[in-house]
């Protein structure tokens, strides 16, 4: 199992929205999420930022993200999402999500 962590901006604006989407989570998504062997997921928030924490335990990260990326229910989900979202200043150029480095763990 790997840990992923990323970081994105809420747009103030869009709060109420970002939150009750996230509230009513689409079937289709979370079924999607677990296909591309993601569990113990969760966003959190704070003074702005959403903070992103999820587990993987596929083989191959990328492939499986690129699955889910490509699904038509994911798509129309992320068409929904990404207006209340926008990259952290640090992110790099066409980085929606940034990552977040693990620096301490604890079992």
């Amino acid at each position: 199992m790997k840990r992923y962590a990323a970081i994105i901006r809420l747009r103030p604006e869009k709060e109420t929205e970002y939150r009750a989407l996230h509230a009513a989570a689409w079937p289709g998504v979370l079924s999607m999420i677990k296909r591309a062997n993601i569990s113990n997921y969760s966003i959190f928030l704070r003074d702005g930022l959403l903070f992103s924490y999820l587990e993987y335990t596929g083989d191959d990260y990328a492939a499986d993200t690129a699955v889910m990326a490509a699904d038509a229910v994911t798509r129309e989900w992320w068409a929904l999402t990404d207006p209340c979202q926008q990259p952290v200043d640090g992110a790099d150029e066409g980085e929606w999500w940034a990552p977040a480095e693990e620096v301490f763990h604890l079992d």
